[in-house]
């Protein structure tokens, strides 16, 4: 029967706090970025609609005054390049919404894919690990990237597949541009389930 060090198994506890926290600070992150999201869309939507109003408002009121005044054609052609001008103003204000609508859109699929990773079992080729921690390797950017620690290695996978066929199609081109060791695994809850057959 394999024995222990107490030093390995206090490190192994060290290491399971800091996940803890590290997933509590995330899922409270995530709590303020959805009530920022909801905040937004309501925010959103008031705005849409005091807009909607306005436009409706001053396209009634410049059609009021274009009827009223034809015989003083010079004061109406003012009184309507003005409420062109608003009208402009009021377009470029749709566009910036959409705009956000398009961000904020981005940032909801960010986190239902964030949450399907955390729930689902997913596969992702592994391609290297190392006993030292190389920060140098992974990059905030790289959405479709597993950077896991098992002790005592650090192990770096590429792509999330929800079936183990795909993942077996990405290994498979892995392998072909020189990554002789690549496998596939299995992740569930970011914690590796098992390595899967080769194909």
């Amino acid at each position: 029967m394999p024995f222990i060090e107490e030093s390995d198994l206090l490190e192994l506890h060290k290491d399971i706090d800091k996940a803890q926290i590290i997933n509590e600070r995330l899922l409270d992150q995530i709590k303020f970025k959805n009530k920022e999201l909801r905040r937004s869309k309501i925010q959103r939507n008031i705005f849409g609609g005091v807009t909607a109003l306005f436009l409706i408002a001053s396209l009634a009121i410049t059609s009021f005054t274009a009827g009223l005044g034809l015989s003083s054609s010079s004061t109406n052609e003012d009184q309507f390049l003005v409420s062109l001008d608003s009208l402009e103003g009021f377009k470029n204000r749709i566009d910036n919404l959409k705009q956000q609508n398009e961000e904020l859109s981005l940032v909801k699929e960010f986190y239902l894919a964030k949450n399907f990773l955390e729930k689902e079992t997913i596969y992702s080729v592994q391609i290297k690990s190392f006993v030292e921690n190389n920060v140098t390797l992974t990059a905030q950017s790289l959405n479709n990237t597993l950077f896991v620690k098992t002790n005592p290695f650090y192990s770096y996978s590429l792509g999330n597949f929800e079936t183990l066929e795909e993942a077996q199609k990405f290994r498979k081109q892995i392998v072909d541009m020189g990554f002789q060791d690549a496998f596939v695994a299995s992740y569930k809850e970011g914690k590796r389930l098992k390595i899967e057959p080769a194909n």
